[in-house]
């Protein structure tokens, strides 16, 4: 057993403990109220950039698509009975697709109602392609599933969603050098330096400090804060059935799939690492596959019922929980209500968006980073024989598909016969199918 016993009140009524140990928190385990805001608000943090830049990308409205998020995020957290911790956030692999859709039609940012709709109707229909997945690896076992999606394949592909972000952390960071660094260094050392709950903290406490000097060097621009008001509602747009939407969105579900496993894996790698230095139970959480792609799904479409994009679980967010070993559940509910709650507020919005460029950027070279390693981490952790020459060919071709295709093409989309494809998904399809193939050839 985890955590100090059961706790009192709301906490206990869902099944959670009442944290005890100041070492991190394990999914099962909720911490007091003060400190389960702050938890939730460096989550928020971390998410937030990442998330509004889709919604910019792709014209669909920055309250909504903050709203759908944690929206979304609660109904995961449900969907997988509040055992996998993982926060729900807007989609880069749907970009493009999306894209076709709005893209010659956004007006000061944002595209009309009836084109959003029809591309929410494309990601409601992918959300039923998760779900159907994710009962079928229900049905069939995880044991089953994992010989077509092995750590060789998950584990490049999170190299690669980490790599292929490299260069928006390093353009982010460049907007300012000075503030970019900054921030970067006071967020490695407080995360290897700080200690007890202050050391859950360094992701916030990086933002702060880069923001505070950011402030003296007279770098943040408030004039949107004074002209946003203080509560205002979301724009929610309703699906408008659409052949050629259901056409372009609906296939890249098949595609995150490994990416959506990959998550699940490094997840269930940190959790446990911290529940055998606490020497309790195992978490059984990578073998919830199939509950995880029926949370992915069912993410999707609630989050597209109101008007916001597609969506996975953040590479961000398992980041800030790999550095910072907070890994609770109610920390991620919470995180989902707060979300809720400032999509009405429009001045906290628009404060957070007064957060430099070059702060956020400092966070990524540091996130993206942890992404990237963590795919490294998969490989080692599930012990993949790299003289193996099908492990080889399976590892490299990911690697020079996904994160040579995602420098190589603008918007990382790569020409073929005609057609233009997204790197990361196209590496993902690619690894799935080459390792079917690799072991038809393969000794029992």
């Amino acid at each position: 057993m985890s955590g100090n016993g059961k706790g009192n009140g709301f906490w206990a009524a869902l099944g959670f403990k009442k944290a005890g140990a100041v070492d991190g928190l394990l999914p099962d385990e909720a911490p007091g109220f003060i400190r389960l805001v702050l938890l939730a608000l460096q989550q928020f943090i971390v998410m937030f950039p990442a998330t509004v830049l889709v919604a910019l990308l792709t014209g669909f409205h920055v309250s909504t698509t903050i709203f759908a998020s944690g929206f979304a995020t609660l109904c995961f957290i449900l969907a997988t009975g509040g055992k996998i911790p993982l926060y729900y956030g807007s989609s880069f692999s749907y970009i493009a697709a999306i894209v076709s859709i709005t893209g010659g039609h956004i007006v000061d940012g944002v595209a009309p109602d009836v084109l959003i709709g029809q591309a929410q109707f494309g990601i409601i229909m992918s959300g039923f392609v998760s779900m159907l997945i994710g009962l079928l690896v229900v049905k069939v076992g995880f044991n089953k599933i994992e010989k077509f999606l092995p750590p060789t394949v998950t584990g490049p592909i999170a190299m690669v969603i980490g790599v292929s972000l490299f260069g928006t952390a390093l353009s982010q960071a460049s907007s300012d050098w000075t503030i970019g660094i900054f921030t970067l260094l006071a967020t490695v050392i407080f995360s290897v330096t700080l200690r007890g709950v202050a050391g859950q903290l360094p992701i916030l406490f990086g933002t702060i400090a880069g923001y505070f000097l950011a402030l003296i060097l007279g770098k943040v621009d408030f004039s949107a804060v004074n002209a946003a008001s203080f509560i205002q509602t979301p724009h929610f747009t309703l699906p408008v059935p659409s052949l050629s939407a259901l056409l372009a969105i609906m296939p890249i579900a098949i595609a995150t799939i490994p990416e959506s496993t990959a998550h699940l894996y490094q997840i269930d790698i940190y959790v446990n690492n911290l529940a055998q230095k606490r020497g309790v139970e195992k978490f059984a959480i990578a073998d919830k596959l199939g509950r995880n792609l029926i949370g992915d799904g069912l993410g999707d479409i609630v989050s597209s019922l109101f008007g916001g994009p597609a969506g996975t679980n953040y590479g961000e967010n398992i980041s800030t929980m790999a550095i910072t070993k907070i890994f609770s559940v109610p920390v991620l509910i919470a995180t989902g209500v707060l979300a809720i709650l400032f999509s009405f507020l429009g001045k906290f919005t628009a404060v957070v968006n007064t957060v430099p460029q070059a702060v956020i950027g400092g966070l990524s070279m540091y996130l993206f980073g942890v992404i990237a390693v963590q795919g490294i981490g998969i490989i080692v952790d599930k012990k993949v024989d790299l003289f193996d020459n099908r492990s080889l060919a399976v590892i490299s071709t990911i690697l020079v598909i996904g994160i040579g295709g995602s420098f190589a093409f603008p918007n990382g989309m790569i020409p073929v016969f005609g057609a233009e494809l997204p790197a990361i998904a196209t590496a993902a399809v690619w690894g799935i199918l080459l390792n079917a193939v690799l072991l038809l050839t393969k000794k029992k």
